[in-house]
């Protein structure tokens, strides 16, 4: 971008401009450039402002100002966009900021700072200064499939949800039957895994890598819940004496099938587990019922062992979750990169998004050979919103003092992050 010399260049809005030169080689209708960008306007960091002063711009422009070698440049004074929007000055300047920031429009500034400009007899732009939304056409393709990747990416959502929902259901129905039946087994344990694993649903942003995770978590869980149930009601049918046949097992039994528990329509519409002490008398009763069983809060070697595994597996970072605590950082990757797949794509924009804070290529280079490129990265985004939000000062000696707390054993990102999700959450 050139230096006009009143208007500070950014490594945003050389980008803009870029987008401009290449938006002028391409001829876009206007009807198409706007719905591609509006459809994903929210995903790359566009608000309802931002988007009425588009719609606002866009309306300044004309057909013939879309076609190949053209550039629609609107030369509206503020006084009147501020009347057509009812921003304020400085509301107004804010707007039109991010979206050149962003990349949606571009600053095309006279020397002196005024808009202005003339058209031909043919109503064609010759000359002009002000702000142009040639972006969009160097961008509408880019915008057009990175939509084709966000339904996808919806459809997917939802059908993990709908096959979380059955998981846990099934979950809750065992655990509630086997606590209510009064068999014996490690409920206690399972009940705390299922209330951890129901507190990292996702409340809004979710994304497919993170649902898939844990309808993986809820899965594994179920199996050793059904494991553990199927055991259970083994050791008390033969001390029972049951008959085999189905027409002559007692309702009671009946009951505690797995099959039919499952199916109770009051076991799938409850919310919580009521988890049922027991007293000494009624301990003795089971013990009795399942000869040499251990105590319930006894849970054998292989199951703290699982425990443990699991617990540890789910401190682990995702991307999502950095996406989701780092809504700012978030925003300028997915501007600067498109759609982000996966952790090699945001080390390549985290590599890009670094001068832009002021960390130098050294302590980058310090970081990611300490770290390793993923917690690198990591580190960077959280230092990156960190300092957009004004709590770092310095980003370039907080990184450094993270790689410092990591050679000493004490840097726990996974903690930084969930914090952010619950403050933002509260």
């Amino acid at each position: 971008m050139k230096h006009t010399g009143w208007r500070k260049p950014t490594p945003g809005l050389g980008i803009a401009e870029q987008l401009a030169q290449a938006g002028e080689q391409v001829a876009v209708p206007k009807t198409r450039a706007f719905v591609a960008v509006k459809r994903v306007g929210a995903y790359i960091g566009l608000k309802a402002g931002d988007l009425m002063l588009l719609d606002t711009l866009g309306a300044f422009t004309q057909a013939q100002d879309w076609e190949e070698g053209q550039r629609p440049i609107v030369w509206a004074s503020n006084a009147y966009l501020m009347e057509q929007t009812g921003f304020s000055l400085s509301a107004l300047k804010r707007h039109a900021r991010r979206l050149a920031e962003i990349g949606v429009i571009s600053f095309q500034d006279s020397p002196n700072g005024k808009r202005w400009g003339r058209r031909d007899a043919e109503g064609r732009i010759v000359e002009a200064y002000g702000f142009d939304l040639s972006p969009l056409s160097a961008r509408v393709e880019e915008f057009e499939e990175l939509h084709a990747d966000l339904q996808a990416e919806r459809e997917l959502c939802q059908r993990l949800k709908r096959q979380i929902t059955v998981a846990r259901r099934m979950i809750r129905a065992r655990i509630e039957a086997a606590v209510s039946s009064a068999l014996r087994g490690p409920w206690t344990q399972f009940t705390g895994l299922f209330e951890e694993l129901l507190d990292r649903l996702p409340r809004r942003h979710e994304a497919s890598e993170q649902l898939a995770r844990l309808l993986g978590w809820f899965k594994e869980l179920q199996e050793r819940v059904e494991a553990a149930y199927l055991k259970a009601t083994e050791a008390v049918l033969p001390v029972e004496n049951m008959p085999e046949t189905k027409e002559q097992v007692p309702e009671k039994t009946q009951e505690m099938n797995p099959r039919e528990v499952i199916s109770d329509p009051h076991i799938l519409i409850t919310n919580q587990l009521d988890p049922v002490t027991r007293n000494s008398s009624e301990n003795e009763e089971v013990a009795a019922v399942v000869p040499n069983a251990q105590p319930e809060d006894q849970v054998d070697r292989e199951l703290e062992e699982w425990v443990a595994e699991v617990r540890k597996k789910r401190a682990a970072l995702d991307l999502p979750t950095v996406m989701q605590a780092c809504p700012e950082f978030a925003s300028w990757a997915r501007n600067m990169g498109g759609f982000l797949k996966d952790w090699g794509d945001l080390h390549r924009v985290a590599g890009q998004l670094r001068p832009m804070i002021g960390v130098s290529e050294h302590a980058w280079n310090v970081a990611q050979d300490r770290l390793g490129k993923q917690v690198a990265t990591a580190a960077l985004a959280l230092v990156f919103e960190k300092h957009c939000a004004g709590e770092v000062s310095s980003p370039g000696g907080y990184l450094r003092g993270m790689v410092d707390k990591a050679g000493a054993g004490e840097l726990h990102l996974e903690r930084s992050f969930y914090g952010r999700l619950s403050g933002q959450a509260a």
